[in-house]
Order: structure tokens, then C-alpha cells, then sequence
């Protein structure tokens, strides 16, 4: 059972890409969609944002889902995004996450979103929306 059990989540519409630009490269314009993700580091620019929105010359890896857990959390909040990634580790199911100011959010591979969405229902997380 999760550490959270019952922490609700939802799955966001549509296909998502995580796309790697040059540290130093300009804002991605393309960069648009319900939800997008730019975070720079001294050594890149990462984009997450609706996939058909990338131009196939940007170096990304497509065919992402977004499940967003339904927030916001105290900052003080412990064990949530570990009560998440925990069972999905031991089902296999890859993920990549994203934290903003009220909540988290877990990318999965399009093929591995059934997957993703029975583990975490099995762990006692609830899917809303």
C-alpha cells in the first residue's frame, strides 16, 4: 500500500516530448501546449512540451505521457513523489518528473501507460478525470 494511499492523479491528454537544445540555444517559441516544461543547466535547455509541437529537427525523444498528482503539497510534505516512483521501479515502468510550485508530475513512455496507471491503482492511488 502507498506511504500516500489514495493520492489521487490524473493523466494528462495527448502525446508529450522531451526535447535537449544547447545550453546557450534561443526560448523555444514552439515551446506551447497545456502543460511545458523549460528548465536550463549550465550544460542544456530541456523542453517538455506537446509533441507535435517540436520541429523534427530538435533532438527529442517523443511518445511521453504526463500523469499529474493532484496537489498543491506542503513543501514540508515527505514521501510523496516516493510513494509514486516506488512501485512503479519495482513494476519496471521507467519515469522521468517534473515538481512545479503546487505539485509533481510523472512522464511515462506511451507504452508504458496501462502499466503505469494499474500499478499505481494497485498501490491505492486513485486516477480522477
Amino acid at each position: 500500500m502507498a506511504e500516500f494511499p489514495g493520492q489521487h492523479f490524473r493523466v494528462l491528454p495527448g502525446q508529450f516530448a522531451v526535447c535537449r537544445l544547447g545550453r546557450n540555444a534561443p526560448w523555444p517559441e514552439w515551446a506551447r501546449g497545456s502543460f511545458v516544461n523549460v528548465t536550463v543547466t549550465e550544460e542544456e535547455m530541456s523542453v517538455v512540451c506537446a509533441a507535435e509541437a517540436v520541429p523534427k529537427t530538435v533532438t527529442a525523444e517523443r511518445e511521453w505521457r504526463v500523469l499529474k498528482i493532484v496537489g498543491p503539497f506542503a513543501f514540508t510534505a515527505t514521501g510523496v513523489l516516493a510513494s509514486l516512483a516506488a512501485p512503479l521501479a519495482q513494476a519496471g515502468v521507467s519515469l522521468l518528473s517534473i515538481a512545479t510550485y503546487d505539485t509533481d508530475y510523472l512522464l511515462v513512455k506511451s507504452e508504458s501507460l496501462e502499466k503505469a496507471v494499474a500499478t499505481l491503482t494497485a498501490a491505492g492511488h486513485v486516477r480522477v478525470g
